[in-house]
């Protein structure tokens, strides 16, 4: 088999930059995921939402904010032939709270909890767990204040990782206050970045004059410098942001959730409102592989055209769940493997083993075969292969008689059994 370097010289097309293909062998990885993310979803009273994946260009402007990294360098835009500006999704929750507004979803019984699994797009730099085209999750609670949402919101997240079997996870957690106690804090960093404006880097430099609390975010070395010694977020909350959030973090304490308090996260996005969070693997808080993160949007809904509606989300990275358990070396085993591989041998066997496999599929008996392939060794060696634990098969002699052959692939013992009693057999011996 050629390797990847002999392909590219080639010049045989590629996945564009940024972008990779999930091959079969590691698809285990993702179903695994996908499955608990579905079972907590359900637990917790979440119902699914799928959106579009392409949406209008304004949408992410006016509810990300037009001076964030996403709108002004991560966003894939188009131009329709017929004039519409549109975008490949580079997150969910504008998506979401456009449906909600659209689809009547603001009728119903609130709080709304609503998830979804899907594909996001952004143009960044390409790294390890850091792609172009990315897959997440997502989880919303909208229509209620109340600080107990945002808690068991990181405790969803939580139970995620935990019924993945990782462990040594972390919260990192701030408040960022509210309209109200935000523009005096405003000011106070203004003033804090002038009497050091020529230190930053060019970015925060721009930043300053747009939205100077991104700034606490930037990862340039000389910013990271400087922001520690900048006044900090929670020393210059008003009495409700204070009161929101330590209540948020006595909910925490109650449940066991370990956390951080990090005084500069603010999660770089415009409507973002009192508490934000990210999850760490606990060895790496501080680095730039969160598992995920989010917060509180109180104000995002009436940014998009509809009530002053409160709600609280986060977005969970599944490519960066996937190289986390790769590391940790845990086992993920997959519900999908089959049981039993059906050998079928000349014209007669293939046919009735056509039927057996169909009855065998609608007993919910996880069965494998290659059809294609016409002697007894090549198909044995397809079901060492997959490590079934027994082959049926299936020949001319036993089409004619009406029997199958049951082989432990262990063992190599073998018994001929009746055709109406296979099922009734197999189901036995799964179950040992």
């Amino acid at each position: 088999m050629s390797s990847k370097k002999e392909r590219k010289s080639k010049n045989m097309f590629q996945a564009p930059k940024g972008t990779r293909d999930i091959l079969p062998e590691e698809q285990i990885y993702w179903e695994k995921i996908r499955q608990v993310v579905q079972k907590v979803a359900k637990s917790y009273g979440f119902e699914r939402l799928d959106t579009p994946i392409l949406e209008e260009e304004g949408l992410f402007i006016k509810g990300t904010g037009s001076s964030t990294d996403i709108v002004q360098k991560e966003m894939y835009s188009l131009k329709t032939k017929g004039g519409d500006r549109l975008v490949l999704r580079p997150e969910f929750t504008p998506a979401f709270i456009r449906a909600y507004l659209e689809d009547g979803l603001s009728s119903r019984p609130h709080p709304l909890k609503l998830y979804t699994t899907g594909p996001l797009f952004r143009y960044e730099r390409s790294q390890k767990g850091r792609y172009r085209q990315h897959e997440q999750a997502n989880f919303e609670i909208i229509g209620e204040n109340d600080p107990v949402l945002d808690a068991q919101l990181i405790q969803v997240f939580f139970s995620i990782v935990g019924g993945l079997g990782l462990k040594d996870i972390v919260a990192q957690i701030n408040s960022i206050g509210c309209r109200q106690c935000r523009p005096a804090y405003r000011k106070k960093l203004v003033n804090f970045y002038n009497k050091r404006k020529g230190e930053l880097c060019f970015d925060c430099q721009k930043r300053l004059r747009q939205n100077p609390l991104r700034l606490l975010d930037c990862k340039d070395d000389r910013c990271v410098l400087i922001n520690e010694e900048t006044p900090q977020t929670i020393d210059n909350l008003c009495l409700d942001c204070h009161n929101h959030f330590k209540n948020v973090l006595e909910y925490l304490d109650e449940l066991e959730i370990p956390y951080i308090l990090n005084s500069r996260l603010v999660r770089g996005l415009d409507y973002y409102t009192k508490t934000v969070f990210e999850i760490w693997p606990e060895e790496e808080a501080g680095r730039q592989s969160a598992l995920g993160g989010g917060g509180r949007y109180d104000n995002l809904i009436k940014i998009l055209g509809g009530k002053e509606t409160s709600g609280v989300g986060f977005g969970l990275g599944i490519d960066r769940l996937v190289n986390f358990i790769k590391e940790k070396n845990i086992k993920v085993s997959s519900e999908s493997l089959p049981s039993i591989f059906l050998v079928q041998l000349g014209e007669l066997g293939k046919k009735k083993a056509l039927k057996l496999f169909e009855d065998l599929r609608r007993a919910n008996i996880k069965v494998a075969s290659q059809f294609s392939k016409n002697t007894m060794n090549a198909q044995l060696k397809s079901a060492d292969k997959m490590k079934v634990p027994f082959a049926l098969i299936l020949g001319q002699k036993e089409a004619l008689d009406g029997t199958v052959i049951i082989r432990d692939m262990k063992s190599g013992s073998q018994e001929t059994v009746l055709w109406e009693k296979v099922i009734k057999e197999l189901k036995k011996r799964v179950k040992k």
